[in-house]
């Protein structure tokens, strides 16, 4: 059975608020409306809306004094690792250098957590690849194998952090996951990889694992860029 836990009414209106923001409705630097507008606008009581508004403060949407008007901050110089994910999961249209710019961080994530992996876990790394997609299987198939093997290499390099870094991007993720594997090019290219980074935890070779991983992870920023 699949339950489904509807949003608390607070959960909505930050929804609603980080949208407005990224739509511009609020720009940056600007300051929201009064409270009492701004909960009829949004559609909440005004304690929620408060309940909201102190919780996008903390992950450095808004800038909050008492008896002053609420600032939008310039969330890109002093937002944090929430804004990302947030911009991730509720951007209507991501920019394709955004895209690209988290793809130039996974580079530098990527290698070390897959080493640290094939290091600690070799067996169960190249368990989960014996099972890998071929190049004729489908878009939907290779991201969701390919999400699956970040997860697991992310959980099993023994620093929990990288979990968390990749977890903010899950739904960003899966979404152009298949819009890159719709690719010839890029189901080849994590074709190889998969075959590539199975042998090497076969041999337990972390130093080669991390060079694998490298190389596919910068293929893969060229080959996104044929696509957006």
């Amino acid at each position: 059975m699949n339950w489904y836990t509807p949003l608390k009414p607070a959960e909505i209106a930050e929804q609603r608020l980080v949208q407005a923001i990224l739509e511009n409705v609020f720009p940056i630097n600007s300051f929201l409306p009064p409270e009492r507008d701004l909960s009829a606008k949004i559609g909440v009581t005004r304690p929620t809306l408060r309940e909201a508004l102190q919780r996008l403060a903390r992950d450095g949407w808004l800038e909050i004094h008492q008896g002053k008007p609420t600032r939008v901050r310039d969330y890109w110089s002093e937002g944090n690792l929430s804004v990302l994910s947030s911009i991730a999961k509720y951007e209507k249209d991501i920019s394709p250098n955004f895209i690209i710019q988290l793809l130039e961080i996974r580079v530098l994530l990527s290698p070390t957590y897959t080493q640290l992996a094939i290091q600690k876990k070799p067996k169960l790394i190249a368990d989960y690849l014996s099972n890998r997609p071929q190049n004729n299987d489908l878009a939907e198939h290779f991201a969701k194998f390919d999400w699956e093997l970040q997860q697991l290499l992310a959980q099993n390099s023994g620093n929990p952090i990288f979990t968390l870094i990749l977890n903010g991007f899950e739904e960003l993720y899966k979404q152009k996951g298949i819009l890159y594997f719709s690719t010839h090019a890029a189901r080849e290219n994590s074709e190889n990889f998969y075959k590539q980074l199975w042998q090497a935890a076969l041999e337990k070779d972390h130093q080669l694992a991390f060079q694998i991983a490298l190389q596919t992870m910068q293929t893969s920023i060229q080959l996104m860029k044929s696509i957006l």
